[in-house]
């Protein structure tokens, strides 16, 4: 009998000429998967989204029916890669829209636009105790009248430094112990670290290596990862780096990729594809700053439960089921080693906790950052990105929740929606003869619209009278105003030779206001739970990606961020980033996060019999309770004061 042999297609990807072989009948998005291709896929594969179009250059195939494409996309060769199977040998265009173009990010200004800190914890005021140390020790040698052990006079030496009543020592520096010792006449080097409230001696070396010891900081966020390096002989950072989260190719949130890896067994790829973004980041710093790897010592990361579980290849099945409870929230410090993140090869990872499946150590790190925990005044954060996560409270108290409507300010689920990346309108403003006036990322032509200009769009067509207060386009003569295949559409960008129109759907409006009545209505569970108004709120604190970028004023006609006073709203940036540093910077501050997260109370709002009627409520433009937006206008236009 002859064996079948399997049918194998050669995928070529351009305008980067990447390509691979693939099994006969397998989908495009599959061979995008295997080369390392982007291309954004919402849904995860599952054929409803509509972002995974890519233009047919050539070749054979077979694609599933859909309603995602018009017939002019049709007739142009343009097919979603999840629904299209390879028949023969292929060559694709991955039009404009997907590509990460890393290299965009890794410049300056948009490492700065990802990673730096507005309101940044002042590194030079923390009392510098960091959680891993390298401390220098001239010891006496033994001698007749002092025949104590290497091992027990090289813990003399470490109390006479530091307060360490445990310590701990590994067999295999204890093995190495004596050799460096006696090298140069008991003068060494020693790597102490913190593993809960025990001290570690984590390395010997002979001589004087103090002075050559850092550590990095990582926000592992669902979208983008950010990475300080930080000298911990200063206790300053010395350089950032950022990068896009390559899992991207597999669900732009992480419960689609939680799918995407119990369907294909994939929970191996999904930590490799995060530890390699880590490790990219973390080798860009040390090359760039001269650096040795093994002078890195330690790594601390914060990120949502789920990110923290990929990294870690914890069982993160549970978060995405009932009764959505994480493998851990509590992770101990562990070799850096063990979960592949390439720094000293005995140096420490440590993941700040969280709190429940759906509140992970980056609010952990955001309430620390911003101190809201130590203030007598009601604060609330809120950390608007992939998800929308809210924080009320202050020393005596912590109340948190999660709502999933946030993506669509990332531009999911939106036609025309995007990343913050070159291109993206971030600003827009209709004139009062109005037309439209946008700003984009870069300065060049439009190819999309981020979070910013999405709820800018929103707040435009509110105000100008474009939209009534629950979404729906009002009859116009406005030939901007048309009607397609979806229903009605208001076009924002014109085309031109090289760029399509770009439009915002009715499909589009009702997800945005959506997404915004998701984190209004959050607050508002947590303030009703409280009895609280929003007038009681000394602070809001904005904090994530998009946060930092918003136009308050817009955010407020839309009804996504309490009315309050302008100057108690405070952007506070990368507040992830800055609370891993400061529990890096800190001991004390690492355990201030595990009393945080310990003490803070989750309420889950799917379970909040109060919550759906807050969301419905809040599905209007601003709300159905116009008393709660007392500086708005309504007068048929939505206008501020």
């Amino acid at each position: 009998m002859v064996k079948s042999v399997e049918k194998k297609c050669v995928v070529r990807f351009e305008p980067s000429g990447l390509k691979t072989e693939v099994a006969k009948g397998s989908t495009v998005l599959e061979a995008a998967h295997k080369v390392g291709v982007y291309l954004s896929s919402v849904c995860g594969g599952d054929g409803y989204c509509g972002k995974c179009k890519v233009v047919v250059s050539d070749g054979h195939f077979k694609s599933r029916p859909t309603g995602l494409l018009s017939p002019e996309e049709i007739r142009e060769g343009i097919v979603l890669a999840c629904q299209t199977k390879v028949l023969s040998d292929m060559t694709l265009i991955v039009p404009k829209w997907h590509r990460l173009e890393a290299g965009q990010i890794l410049t300056d200004s948009d490492a700065k636009r990802f990673g730096d800190i507005r309101g940044d914890t002042d590194e030079g005021a923390l009392e510098l105790d960091s959680l891993i140390q390298k401390i220098y020790l001239e010891l006496p040698p033994p001698s007749i009248q002092d025949h104590t052990a290497d091992h027990e006079r090289l813990y003399l030496g470490i109390r006479e430094s530091i307060d360490a009543p445990i310590i701990q020592t590994g067999f295999r520096v204890l093995q190495k112990l004596s050799p460096e010792l006696k090298k140069t006449d008991y003068k060494v080097t020693v790597t102490v670290g913190s593993r809960g409230g025990t001290l570690e001696l984590v390395d010997i070396e002979s001589g004087d290596h103090s002075k050559t010891n850092y550590a990095v900081a990582v926000d592992l966020g669902t979208t983008t990862v950010v990475a300080h390096l930080i000298d911990l002989t200063i206790g300053k950072t010395v350089d950032t780096e950022a990068t896009y989260n390559s899992q991207i190719s597999f669900g732009e949130d992480y419960i689609r990729r939680i799918i995407y890896g119990e369907q294909n067994n994939a929970f191996d790829e999904l930590q490799n594809r995060i530890v390699h973004d880590v490790n990219d980041l973390i080798v860009t710093l040390a090359v760039r700053q001269k650096v040795d790897l093994q002078d890195i010592t330690a790594c601390v990361c914060a990120g949502n439960t789920a990110m923290v579980h990929f990294l870690l290849n914890l069982d993160s099945t549970g978060i995405r089921r009932e009764p959505f409870a994480a493998s851990a929230a509590f992770v101990p410090a562990i070799r850096a080693a063990e979960a592949g993140v390439q720094i000293n090869k005995r140096g420490l990872l440590y993941c700040l906790p969280g709190v429940a499946a759906y509140v992970g150590s980056d609010i952990v790190a955001g309430v620390l950052a911003t101190g809201m925990n130590n203030g007598g005044g009601i604060s609330l954060l809120a950390d608007i990105g992939t998800n929308g996560e809210v924080v009320l409270g202050n020393k005596e108290w912590l109340i948190c929740a999660s709502s999933s409507a946030g993506p669509a300010f990332e531009g999911s689920g939106v036609k025309h929606g995007m990343r913050a990346g070159s291109g993206a309108i971030e600003k827009l403003r209709i004139t009062e003869d109005g037309s439209i006036e946008v700003d984009t990322i870069g300065g060049g032509h439009p190819i999309g619209v981020c979070g910013s200009g999405l709820l800018d769009v929103l707040a435009e067509l509110y105000k100008h009278g474009m939209i009534d207060r629950t979404g729906r386009f009002y009859e116009s003569d406005d030939k901007r105003l048309t009607e397609a295949d979806e229903g009605l559409q208001f076009q924002l960008s014109p085309p031109s030779e090289e760029h399509s129109e770009i439009v915002i759907t009715q499909a589009d409006i009702d997800n945005l206001i959506r997404s915004k009545a998701g984190v209004f209505s959050a607050i508002r569970a947590l303030l009703k739970a409280t009895q609280l108004e929003p007038e009681d709120l000394e602070s809001v604190y904005l904090a994530g990606g998009f946060g930092n970028f918003l136009d308050i004023n817009q955010a407020i006609v839309i009804g996504m961020l309490p009315d309050v006073s302008r100057d108690r709203i405070h952007f506070v940036g990368n507040t992830t980033i800055a609370g891993a540093k400061q529990a890096l910077l800190s001991r004390k501050s690492f355990e201030t996060c595990e009393t945080i997260a310990q003490s803070m109370t989750y309420v889950d709002l799917m379970s909040d019999a109060s919550y759906m009627e807050e969301f419905v409520r809040a599905k209007f433009i601003p709300h159905t309770d116009l008393s709660l937006f007392p500086s708005v206008e309504f007068d048929g236009i939505g206008t501020t004061n």
